[in-house]
């Protein structure tokens, strides 16, 4: 059974300890309600609608829209296909899993007096926002020589410069495991991680003193190839606890309390070789495994006003979600060359690495929708938002300064477009949508535009609806494999297809 290290702050300050960047900030910011297939037909365009328990968690005046208690359950099967391009190197990859995307229920009680307050409703909505099931791999030669940036090497040399030696290597009859326990709880996450370059013999000192601060590359400069795998688990989910409220014939108001939560392993595993002049080391495994769990609490205020008996209009505010977020990590780091004579060294330390908490405020969002009721006949409906990418803030706000003034720098605000249509004949609904999502990175590419369609269509029995939906989405990435050093990046074609079956019936 592995051991539990925690990090402890000691006397150094505690932004040494963490390891977090910017694609942690956004995959915590970034939400796609999966939500029931008559939500996901319309491409999610349903702020002006309601009447759809996931269209309570777009705008929670919905909820008012419902003349009798509704509940749903969804069930969803998602296809993810990635194609990866890495220098010479191409990988097709398909991956796919079935799960509970929805259900909740809301319940509406009816004012039989005069009042204006025609009616209110209390409901619980649940409603996955994100999936985090993904899986790519990439091998290639990376060709792009400066000054070793194309090596693994680089990361461990970048965190090094300026760490004294005897602060990153291993006491006398110290074993490299217990050196790598009390690096981290001593000094924080890139001593350690200079600790696994040096102790491999990745790194070298100018001079073996203790007070060393400047470390060698030992590998020749050259093409190294690459061989790597990433695969991650997960979802971030929401529950909202609904209320909202009809006044007279045209207003509708409401308001969510929501929990959310996050569920989140990440393993990533690079094998380098290379057969440069003067390289000591010629092949290096480095594995890396992440645990995330978080809990957090936000809040949406909505209204829909009836323009005309055809004519609505929405709005809704999405307030920032406060997350509280606990980490834990582990390694394995292998090399292997000839020093005069071979070696081969296997750092692999039998500890879980626990973090101190951190807190993340992600955007707030703002929603604008309209749509138009042709009778009995069917509709349209247009969703417009647009969210501050920038305005994500990693807590306490000392411990991340840098970071902090980073994603304000990299991220900026992108817009979601969205627009869906139904045309009803007898029983029969057939539905159709398309979206558009800005990238939230400034440069447009480390994470592009996405664009996607949707198709469905639904039975009426009467008290009890089925609805079944087929939608798509593309997305294109220019994914680093690491934040430092070995930066250079993967480009990734990623297509993600859904099949999405509702029951909802009146209660």
């Amino acid at each position: 059974m592995k051991k539990l290290q925690l990090l402890c702050i000691g006397l150094l300050s505690v932004s040494t300890l963490y390891s977090q960047d910017i694609s942690d900030a956004l995959r915590y910011s970034q939400d796609n309600i999966q939500g029931t297939a008559r939500f996901r037909a319309l491409s999610g365009a349903f702020g002006a609608l309601g009447g759809d328990m996931s269209a309570v968690n777009v705008n929670p005046a919905g909820a008012a829209v419902f003349s009798q208690s509704h509940a749903s359950f969804s069930l969803g099967n998602q296809e993810i296909n990635t194609n990866t391009r890495y220098f010479n190197g191409t990988v097709s990859t398909n991956d796919s899993n079935f799960d509970l995307t929805q259900g909740g229920a809301s319940f509406v009680f009816k004012n039989t007096s005069n009042s204006p307050w025609r009616k209110f409703t209390i409901g619980v909505a649940y409603d996955r926002t994100n999936n985090f099931d993904d899986s790519w791999s990439a091998f290639g030669t990376n060709t792009n020589s400066n000054n070793f940036n194309n090596t693994i090497g680089s990361y461990f040399f970048d965190l090094a410069q300026g760490l004294r030696l005897d602060e990153i290597s291993a006491f006398p009859n110290e074993t490299l495991d217990d050196a790598y326990v009390n690096i981290g709880n001593d000094l924080g996450f890139a001593h350690q991680q200079a600790f696994l370059g040096f102790e491999s013999f990745i790194l070298d000192p100018e001079n073996n003193e203790d007070d060393n601060t400047n470390y060698l590359l030992n590998v020749g400069e050259g093409n190294f190839n690459h061989d790597y795998t990433f695969v991650s688990t997960g979802y971030n989910g929401k529950i909202a606890v609904n209320f909202a409220t009809q006044y007279g014939d045209d207003l509708y108001l409401g308001v969510n309390l929501n929990s959310h939560f996050i569920d989140y392993d990440r393993s990533t595993l690079l094998f380098e070789d290379n057969n440069n002049t003067g390289s000591i080391v010629t092949d290096v495994e480095f594995e890396n495994n992440l645990s995330t769990r978080g809990s957090g609490f936000s809040f949406q205020l909505g209204g829909i006003l009836k323009l005309t008996n055809a004519f609505r209009v929405g709005l809704t505010y999405d307030s920032p979600t406060w997350y509280t977020i606990q980490e834990e990590t582990s390694q394995f780091l292998g090399t292997a060359g000839n020093d005069g004579e071979p070696f081969n060294i296997n750092i692999n330390p039998q500890i879980t690495n626990v973090f101190p908490s951190y807190r993340l405020q992600t955007p707030s969002k703002i929603t604008g929708s309209a749509a138009y009721i042709f009778g009995q006949k069917g509709l349209l409906s247009f969703d417009y938002s647009t969210k501050n990418y920038g305005t994500t803030e990693f807590r306490p706000e000392n411990d991340f300064t840098d970071l902090n003034a980073d994603i304000s720098n990299i991220l900026t605000t992108a817009a979601t477009y969205r627009l869906g249509g139904e045309y009803k004949h007898k029983q029969f609904s057939f539905r159709g949508g398309y979206r558009f999502e800005e990238s939230p990175y400034v440069d447009g590419v480390t994470v592009g535009d996405l664009t996607g369609f949707s198709l469905g269509f639904g039975y009426n029995f009467g008290n009890t609806r089925l609805d079944l939906t087929y939608d798509k989405w593309e997305r294109t990435d220019e994914t680093p494999l690491f934040n430092v050093g070995l930066i250079d990046t993967v480009t990734i074609d990623r297509q993600n297809s859904n099949i999405t079956l509702t029951l909802g019936f009146n209660i």
